[in-house]
């Protein structure tokens, strides 16, 4: 008989590899040109807005057009905020199923600390910004602006400074930013619905059924699945959700294929048709559209006494190190797991700094709960760019010096990665045994 006592005992690892390397460095590479994109078009608007051509940003903004009869004639800005942004959560839809069937988030063990930490991430940004506008007696209805992180401008930064660093950190931000954008149009869609219309929203399941049945039948030409999600869009907008919502259901009804099943790849098809158009325009005429506040001294002054600008700002750049970093070690504290060997607090702490770059979304949950146009709202816009530009200095302060180190380090050992991928990390038959196989071919099913 063996002791018990003579076994190994199996340590828990937080931030392990991901089970898809390739596919983590594959998506940093294309979010870097979506991020520098987005960063430009967020400076085109600060710049145009506040220059003595703002009259014409303002009546850009507002040019409206659309059929009448469907009650879609919208401005310019309401466009860019309902429908341009419905085709990056499409995108953010199949990620989020992607990793459900086929990436980290499969694995209840590896999806509940990216998860836990989403979470704590937009707990601890929410009540920073509810207490300061308690005490400083200013709306709670923006208690949810500072919660989001943005997806491509976190990965486009992370990207660039962090081109050696572990690949289970990368991973982690990225399973962080995608379960955190799941919550945030959560959140989109039960505290800022009013008015809700329920034979448009029951009517739109009969073009997403339609839209499942196509896709389920590995169908791609445009002109089948394009007017379907564009009346499943339009019906959704017409019920009072917001028309994002839609983008996401949609994305989530894309099959993904398990390991050892045969057939076409219809996210990876999908995928590399929308994400260059939504990184490439959807985004950045969103940032265009929704970033530009005219920024003097005036409005500086205005928003730093404002106490909303004031709790988005400290949300994002204090509270989502505190949420993501705090849970993380949480987690370690009550469950004895320990942080992998290679990677050390302080990468967190960093990570943890990224995912205060609230930019997209947050400007969107902005909107909603003040308005678009209102000084309030122009309050939010300084708030969440100085926030976000602060966080991502920060980050980029932290990543880099942890990136010299991890270079040198991989330089003394001889480590080569060209393609991107640390060869201590590259996924092999030991770290299979190490991380658990994958699901058996004969047990996978497709979703």
């Amino acid at each position: 008989m063996v002791d018990a006592r003579s076994q190994p005992t199996r340590i828990r690892r937080l931030l392990a590899a991901p089970a898809d390397p390739h596919y983590v460095v594959q998506l940093l590479r294309t979010e870097t040109v979506g991020g520098l994109l987005l960063l430009t078009a967020a400076l085109v608007a600060v710049a145009w807005a506040s220059s003595p051509w703002g009259g014409s940003y303002e009546a850009l903004r507002g040019v409206t057009f659309g059929p009448e009869p469907l009650h879609l004639r919208l401005d310019l800005a309401t466009w860019a905020a309902d429908g341009l942004l419905a085709v990056f959560f499409f995108v953010v839809g199949m990620e989020l199923k992607r990793e459900f069937v086929v990436g980290d988030l499969r694995d209840p063990r590896r999806a509940a600390l990216p998860m836990m930490a989403a979470v704590g991430g937009m707990a601890v940004p929410a009540l920073i910004y509810t207490a300061v506008n308690l005490v400083g007696d200013g709306p709670l209805s923006g208690w949810a602006v500072p919660t989001a992180t943005d997806i491509a401008f976190a990965l486009g930064v992370l990207a660039v400074v962090g081109s050696h660093l572990p690949l289970a950190l990368r991973s982690f931000l990225l399973t962080l930013a995608v379960v955190d954008d799941l919550l945030a149009i959560t959140v989109i869609a039960v505290f800022y619905t009013s008015d809700l219309a329920w034979l448009p929203l029951v009517l739109a399941l009969v073009p997403i059924a339609l839209f499942r049945v196509v896709v389920g039948r590995r169908r791609t030409t445009w002109w089948l699945l394009w007017p379907l999600g564009i009346a499943a869009w339009a019906l959704v907008h017409a019920s009072g959700v917001h028309a994002t919502v839609a983008g996401v259901v949609l994305g989530l009804l894309v099959p993904v294929l398990r390991p050892g099943q045969r057939g076409r790849r219809l996210t990876e098809d999908l995928e590399h048709r929308f994400r260059p158009l939504s990184a490439g325009f959807c985004v950045p005429v969103f940032a265009l559209m929704a970033a530009g506040v005219a920024v003097n001294g005036e409005t500086a002054r205005a928003a730093a006494a404002d106490p909303v600008a004031i709790g988005i700002a400290v949300g994002l750049v204090a509270g989502k190190v505190l949420g993501v970093l705090g849970t993380t070690w949480l987690v370690a504290r009550f469950t004895r797991a320990e942080l992998d060997p290679g990677l050390r607090w302080v990468d967190l702490f960093g990570m943890s700094l990224l995912a205060g770059i609230g930019f997209t979304v947050s400007l969107l949950i902005g909107e909603l709960a003040f308005g678009p146009g209102s000084e309030v709202d122009d309050h939010v816009r300084i708030a969440v760019l100085t926030a976000s530009v602060t966080a991502a200095v920060l980050a980029s302060v932290v990543l880099a010096s942890r990136n010299r180190a991890y270079r040198q380090a991989a330089e003394a050992a001889g480590d080569h990665d060209l393609d991107g991928i640390p060869d201590h990390e590259q996924v092999d038959a030991s770290d299979r045994v190490v991380n658990g196989p994958d699901p058996a071919p004969s047990a996978a099913r497709e979703h």
